[in-house]
């Protein structure tokens, strides 16, 4: 070989060489970050863009604007662990037997090094975090609030997590940042945690009800924290105990300092930004309190979307929003009185927050499921968009392996799928057919059809929602199964199960077959 030829080949091969690095840097540089503003209790109605006149939602509305507003799009169940769990999983969590509301020294619900979300876009190169309410458990079940604290989200797939551990509503009153309770000082006497019954003798709900904000009913009573009563009881670590005006606010710089650390990085990032409003106590920061025109619980709605707007004037700052896919949706349905007499039922007005849908959180009906869900991806996204695609949570882990091409072909225990399509708009199909959990058990959704299966029915859920005269009142189910056609009764107020003998059988059957066989599975074998 001449002296000439090797230098040529030498610099073709360096050529090459540096082509393919480009091109994978391209390709990962196409990967999107990634935000999911995860909210609780929100209803369908609860929305500007969805039809709410008496709350005010401008940033979200704007999202909607800009991006995608689906009007068939589910959570999994009309719960919130097992939302989240599905979220996270990839799996419908009535196959998870510990995947209901969980206490709040619940052990770790997700395996640790299983499939999740977060962990498939760290395959994909993403930096990941959550922050905000995750209520999944937390530990092994034998768990010290004063040392480490694990496994939790850092051994699912996150690299940085700043958490409400549980709910806003039960004990421990504290975050956790990484693997150690915030803010926790040596000098506190130890914190603890019972939901079995008082440590210490801090005031409760019981003992002193002359220092609640409002009352609260018995489940509600235990230790207070700031002026409202908790599920549980706790003492010591006092150092750490959140205030409830501010959470808001600190959720909000913690999600500015992630966005921030990971903006000039060649490392996409994804924030789950699991937010509190509006479940109970309601205790939005002053600024928001008298804002609404439905009392405190719209109020919570405006801090969330102050939240929402705080998150999209960073992006903007630096000048990442383009190349950011924002999704907006809810765990479950909505609620007014969930345990605190806070003023949601009286001042409701006319406010639906169901939007025109029969039902609410914990209920097999589609006010309990069917919610606001939102996708903003400029430049990539049709603006203004309204999508009937029928779309659920637990597609958005197969969904963003597709988006961002890591393989999940071997985990055929997801019921996950690939809704990339529908999700950015390029078709209107979206799912076959959807799952729906609540206290009631299953449904499902097949085009206009659904079928809620027979059983028990949960009486206290249903006494949730029959108090005062609101849009949430509602007829408990009885122990038979229920047919109901969508388009024609979108308020599922006609059981046509006795008219269509052929299509309960054939919805009978359908669901039968989901609840043994998970979906990846069965569209592996059908392919």
């Amino acid at each position: 070989m001449s002296k000439h030829l090797a230098i040529i080949l030498i610099t073709l091969s360096s050529l090459f060489l540096i082509s393919c690095e480009e091109a994978e840097h391209a390709d990962s540089a196409q990967n999107p970050n990634i935000i999911i503003i995860y909210t609780d209790d929100v209803g369908y109605g609860d929305v500007g863009v969805y039809g709410a006149e008496l709350i005010q939602t401008p940033n979200i509305d704007q999202l909607a604007a800009e991006g995608i507003r689906f009007t068939d799009a589910y959570a999994t169940s009309s719960t919130c662990t097992p939302s989240r769990y599905s979220l996270l999983t990839g799996v419908y969590a009535f196959r998870n037997p510990r995947a209901q509301v969980l206490p709040g020294d619940a052990p770790m619900l997700i395996e640790p090094g299983s499939l999740t979300l977060p962990g498939t876009l760290q395959k994909a190169g993403y930096r990941t975090s959550v922050i905000g309410k995750w209520h999944l458990g937390l530990g092994d079940g034998d768990l010290d609030w004063n040392g480490k604290i694990t496994p939790g989200p850092l051994e699912v797939g996150f690299d940085e997590s700043f958490l409400l551990p549980a709910t806003n509503d039960r004990v421990p009153t504290v975050y956790v940042d990484g693997h150690y309770v915030y803010n926790l000082s040596e000098d506190d006497d130890p914190l603890r945690v019972s939901f079995e019954g008082q440590v210490g003798d801090l005031p409760t709900g019981h003992s002193h009800p002359e220092m609640l904000r409002y009352p609260a009913d018995d489940q509600h009573s235990g230790t207070i924290v700031g002026d409202i009563s908790r599920i549980g009881f706790m003492d010591g670590g006092q150092s750490a105990w959140w205030d409830d005006e501010e959470m808001a606010f600190l959720f909000a710089e913690r999600s500015e300092t992630f966005i921030r650390e990971n903006a000039g990085s060649d490392q996409p990032f994804f924030l789950y930004l699991s937010m509190h409003e509006n479940h109970v106590p309601r205790a939005p920061h002053p600024q928001f309190v008298g804002t609404s025109g439905v009392g405190l619980r719209g109020d919570t709605v405006h801090e969330l979307d102050w939240v929402v707007g705080d998150v999209v004037r960073v992006l903007e700052e630096l000048n990442i929003r383009e190349e950011t896919l924002i999704i907006f949706t809810s765990d479950n349905g909505p609620v007014l009185f969930d345990g605190y007499e806070d003023g949601a039922l009286e001042q409701n007005q006319d406010h639906d927050p169901n939007g025109g849908f029969r039902g609410g959180k914990y209920i097999a009906f589609e006010g309990g499921t069917r919610l606001p869900f939102i996708v903003s991806w400029p430049g990539q996204v049709e603006p203004g968009m309204v999508s009937e695609a029928m779309i659920s949570q637990v597609d958005l882990l197969a969904t963003f392996a597709s988006l961002t091409g890591v393989d999940i072909s071997g985990y055929d225990h997801l019921d996950s799928q690939d809704m990339l399509d529908a999700l950015t708009g390029q078709n209107v199909e979206g799912n076959e057919f959807i799952i729906q959990h609540s206290s009631d058990g299953l449904a499902i959704r097949k085009g206009p059809w659904k079928y809620i299966e027979p059983g028990s029915r949960a009486s206290w859920a249903y006494n949730r929602h029959n108090l005062g005269d609101t849009p949430l009142n509602i007829e408990p189910l009885n122990e038979t199964e229920y047919l109901f056609n969508l388009d024609e009764d979108p308020r599922e107020t006609t059981n046509m199960a006795g008219e269509y003998p052929d299509k309960i059988k054939e919805m009978r059957a359908l669901l039968e077959e989901v609840r043994e066989t998970p979906l990846h599975r069965r569209m592996q074998h059908n392919q």
